[in-house]
C-alpha cells in the first residue's frame, strides 16, 4: 500500500514538469513576476514598511505558500486590502519588529483555523457575489491603471480601495492624470496595448508571450526617449532596491521581537490580520477556481494552513502579511498557467531579480505594466458577463451588480460583505417561497388540495405556510404530505397541528400524511443523498 502511495506521489510531482505544462507555466510566471514586482513595492510603500518587505513577501508567497497549497493557479503575496491594517498596526505597536511578531502569531492562528476546517465557509459565498467581485476587480484594474498608462505615477501606492491613503479617490486620481499627461508614457501604453491585442493573432509568433514583448519594447522605448521631450521621469519607472554586497542583502532582513509575546495589543493585531487575511484568501480562491479553465477545486482548509505557514515565514524574516491575491492570480490564469509551478517560478524570479538584475528592472516603465493590467481588467469585466448575469434572472443579477458597485466604491471586503447581504436576502426570499408544492387534485367529483412539503422546512418557512393555510377555501379537503420531508421545524409543526385541530370551524377536513410529532436534524450526508418522490 505504501509503495503504491509513493508511486502515486511521484507521478503527481512529475506532472508539474511535463513539457506541455512547462510550456504554459514558464512564460506565464514571467508575466506574473512583472506584474507582481511593482505591486509588491507599492503595497509595502502604502503600508509604511520597508520596500524590501514587499518583495520578500512576494518571494515567500510564490515559493513557500504555492509549494504547500492545493491551488494550481492562485498566487499569494502582499495584499492591498491589508495596507490600512498594517499601516495602523506598525504605528500603534511602536516598532516594525513588534509588528512582525503579530504576523507570526497570525500565521499560527491561520494554521489552527485550517486544522479546525474553517475553510468550509468558502462554500457559502453565493456564486453571483463571486462573479461580481471578479468583475469589480476588473473595473478597478482599469480605473487604477489609467493614471499609470497616462504617465501619472507620483502617487503610486498599490491601493485598490476607492478612497486612497493620499486623501484622493479613484476618479480624482484619473482627473489629475488627464491634467498631467506624459506623452512618452502614453506612446508606450498605446504600443503595449496594441501588442497585447494583436500579437496573439500571429500564431506562428505566439511562442513569444505578448506581455514579455510589451516589457522589452517598453524598456527600449524608454531608452530611446532619453534626452528628448518624451523622456520618462524616475517615478514613472519600476523602483527595486539595489543590493551591492552580501552584507547589504543580509541587513535587509528583520527579526520578530518575541519579548512582546505578552503584549495584548500584539494579539489583537494578530487576530485581526488572521481573520481578514483568511477571508480575503478564501474569496480569492473561490474566484480563481471559477476562472480556472480546467475547473479544479482548491482544498480550502489546506489553503489556510499554507497561508499560515507563509505568514509565519514572512514574519520571521521581516515580510508583510500575505493572502491569496486576485489580481496576480487573474493575470496568472489569463497568461495561460496550468499548474502551481507558475507561481513558484514567479517567486524565484523575484528573488533572482533582487540579487542579480535590479538595475535592469529599474528601466521598466510602469506604463507598459499598466497596459498588461488593463487587458486583464477587460477580460474580467467583459460586457458579455453582465449580459449573462442579466439573463440568469433578477435574483442573480441584483446581488452581482450590487457587489460590483460596492467593491468599486469601497474596498474588497466591504463590497463583498454588502453583496453577501443582498445575495442572502434573495436566497432567503426564494427559500420562503418554496417550502412546499401546492396542487389541486380530484377525488371522484370532489376537489382535494394537496400540500407537499419540501425536503427541509425551517422556521423561515413559517410565515409562508401559515399564510397559505389561513387562506385555504372553506369546506375543502386538505392533505398535508410530509413524505419527502427529512426535517420540519417545531414551529412549523405547531402551526400544522393547530390548523388540523381547528379546521373544523371552516368545515375543512385535514389529513396529515407522514408527518411526525418531532424531527431530529438529520446528518448532512442524508440531506444530500436521500432521494425524494420529486427526484
Amino acid at each position: 500500500m505504501k509503495v503504491d502511495q509513493s508511486i502515486g506521489s511521484a507521478l503527481n510531482i512529475k506532472k508539474y514538469f511535463l513539457p506541455k505544462n512547462l510550456k504554459k507555466d514558464f512564460p506565464s510566471s514571467i508575466v506574473v513576476f512583472l506584474v507582481a514586482l511593482p505591486l509588491c513595492l507599492g503595497i509595502a510603500l502604502a503600508s509604511g514598511a520597508p520596500l524590501f518587505s514587499g518583495i520578500l513577501t512576494g518571494i515567500i508567497g510564490g515559493i513557500v505558500v504555492s509549494s504547500i497549497s492545493g491551488s494550481q493557479l492562485s498566487v499569494s503575496g502582499p495584499a492591498a486590502g491589508l495596507t490600512v491594517i498594517v499601516f495602523s498596526a506598525i504605528a500603534s505597536l511602536g516598532s516594525y519588529q513588534t509588528f512582525l511578531l503579530a504576523v507570526v502569531l497570525a500565521g499560527i492562528i491561520q494554521i489552527i483555523l485550517g486544522i479546525a476546517k474553517a475553510g468550509i465557509i468558502a462554500n457559502y459565498f453565493p456564486s453571483s457575489v463571486i462573479e461580481g467581485m471578479l468583475a469589480a476587480i476588473g473595473i478597478i484594474l482599469i480605473l487604477k491603471q489609467l493614471p499609470h498608462a497616462l504617465g501619472f505615477d507620483s502617487d503610486f501606492e498599490g491601493d485598490e480601495s476607492f478612497f486612497q491613503l493620499n486623501q484622493e479617490n479613484t476618479f480624482s486620481a484619473i482627473m489629475r492624470a488627464f491634467n498631467e499627461i506624459s506623452l512618452g508614457a502614453v506612446i508606450i501604453s498605446l504600443l503595449s496595448l496594441a501588442l497585447m491585442i494583436y500579437w496573439p493573432r500571429f500564431k506562428k509568433l505566439s511562442a513569444i508571450p505578448a506581455p514579455l514583448l510589451v516589457v522589452i519594447s517598453g524598456v527600449l522605448l524608454s531608452i530611446l526617449f532619453q534626452n528628448t521631450g518624451l523622456a520618462l521621469r524616475a517615478d514613472q519607472m519600476v523602483v527595486i532596491p539595489v543590493v551591492n554586497s552580501f552584507n547589504e542583502f543580509k541587513d535587509l532582513f528583520s527579526m520578530a521581537d518575541f519579548s512582546q509575546i505578552g503584549n495584548k495589543e500584539v494579539w489583537t493585531v494578530a487576530f485581526t490580520i488572521a481573520i481578514v487575511a483568511s477571508i480575503e484568501t478564501l474569496l480569492s480562491i473561490e474566484a480563481v477556481d471559477k476562472i480556472d479553465p480546467i475547473k479544479r477545486i482548491t482544498p480550502t482548509n489546506r489553503e489556510l494552513v499554507a497561508q499560515g505557514i507563509g505568514n509565519i515565514t514572512s514574519g520571521m524574516l521581516g515580510g508583510l502579511p500575505m493572502t491569496s491575491v486576485i489580481v496576480r492570480s487573474s493575470v496568472n490564469v489569463n497568461s495561460g498557467a496550468r499548474t502551481k509551478m507558475s507561481s513558484i517560478y514567479h517567486g524565484a524570479w523575484l528573488l533572482l531579480s533582487l540579487l542579480f538584475i535590479p538595475m535592469l528592472l529599474n528601466k521598466i516603465p510602469l506604463a507598459c505594466l499598466a497596459a498588461i493590467l488593463l487587458i486583464t481588467g477587460y477580460k474580467l469585466a467583459k460586457v458579455a458577463l453582465f449580459k449573462k448575469m442579466w439573463r440568469d434572472g433578477k435574483d442573480q443579477f441584483v446581488p452581482f451588480l450590487v457587489t460590483v458597485l460596492a467593491v468599486v466604491f469601497t474596498d474588497l471586503l466591504k463590497g463583498v460583505a454588502i453583496g453577501m447581504l443582498v445575495g442572502v436576502f434573495y436566497i432567503l426570499r426564494t427559500n420562503l417561497r418554496n417550502p412546499y408544492f401546492y396542487k389541486i387534485e380530484k377525488n371522484g367529483g370532489k376537489k382535494v388540495i394537496r400540500i407537499q412539503l419540501a425536503q427541509e422546512v425551517s422556521f423561515l418557512n413559517k410565515a409562508a405556510i401559515q399564510y397559505t393555510l389561513t387562506h385555504l377555501p372553506k369546506e375543502s379537503d386538505v392533505i398535508i404530505d410530509g413524505t419527502d420531508s427529512m426535517f420540519i421545524d417545531k414551529d412549523v409543526l405547531e402551526i400544522i397541528h393547530n390548523y388540523k385541530h381547528n379546521a373544523y370551524t371552516k368545515a375543512i377536513i385535514v389529513n396529515l400524511v407522514n408527518i411526525k410529532d418531532h424531527y431530529d436534524v438529520p446528518p448532512l450526508n442524508e440531506l444530500i443523498y436521500k432521494p425524494t418522490n420529486n427526484s
